[in-house]
């Protein structure tokens, strides 16, 4: 069935989750599908890898175009070793979530889901990751469900640069306006901890915040769209070179 399209699917909330589980029953017609995911969640893993220790890959199911492992490794580690030790082609398409919790503006350096999209990336595959704005497990993704679908279509139809990878972000609505193309919302998290004691009445701090936009604030970024109800959806790239910074401040490198 290699005439099909190949399709790698990952994600940081783990093998269990419903998000991912959901995002393979809407691909599954788009071509064989392999699942590739954490054993439990990894959530905020950005683009860690395992390198101290030794992880291992369990299948789960093989039916016809189907074929789910579960691995002990990080997101990005699913896709490495994936790409590296199991699959048996390229893939044509990695698509990373559907991620419980929104993974715009800043938050997709934290993100796992998105670390492995920019994995993807690195190996030459078109890669797409798929937030919905809802971190509840009984999260309702029929909408993130359509329009991952119709980006993930698109892809297998054109591709994407290289070096450039998606980031799909769904608000939690029951309908969504529409998509739009975005660009990443500058900015920053704020009040981050919540502060509390453990049982030896020691400090703990718990992770929460805000997401504060920085100015000025330009109209098309995804912060934006989503609180309008619209999708947003964001080209990003690997190359993080400040080139503008290059050229005013080349005379640095003659000294």
């Amino acid at each position: 069935m290699k005439d099909r399209p190949l399709i790698l699917i990952t994600n940081d909330d783990g093998i269990e989750a419903k998000g991912i589980n959901e995002l393979t029953e809407c691909l599954l017609d788009l071509g064989d599908v392999v699942v590739f995911a954490p054993d439990g969640p990894r959530s905020g893993m950005s683009s860690a890898i395992t390198s101290e220790n030794p992880i291992k890959y369990t299948l789960v199911k093989k039916v016809n175009g189907l074929t789910v492992y579960k691995c002990t490794g990080t997101p990005v580690d699913c896709v490495k070793l994936s790409i590296n030790e199991v699959l048996d082609r390229k893939p044509d398409l990695l698509v990373s979530g559907i991620n419980h919790g929104g993974n715009m503006a800043i938050s997709v350096l934290y993100s796992g889901t998105m670390g492995a999209a920019a994995e993807g990336c690195i190996f030459g595959v078109p890669s797409l990751g798929v937030s919905l704005l809802d971190h509840h497990p009984d999260a309702d993704f029929t909408e993130s469900c359509r329009l991952g679908r119709m980006v993930a279509r698109r892809i297998l139809k054109e591709g994407l640069p290289a070096g450039t990878y998606l980031n799909l972000n769904v608000p939690k609505t029951d309908a969504v306006k529409g998509m739009k193309i975005c660009r990443q919302a500058a900015g920053k998290w704020i009040k981050e901890y919540k502060r509390s004691e453990n049982g030896a009445g020691k400090p703990v701090f718990w992770l929460t915040g805000s997401f504060e936009n920085a100015k000025p604030i330009h109209p098309d970024n995804d912060t934006l769209a989503l609180d309008s109800g619209y999708a947003s959806l964001v080209p990003c790239k690997l190359d993080v070179t400040d080139y503008e910074w290059m050229e005013k401040y080349k005379e640095w490198g003659n000294k």
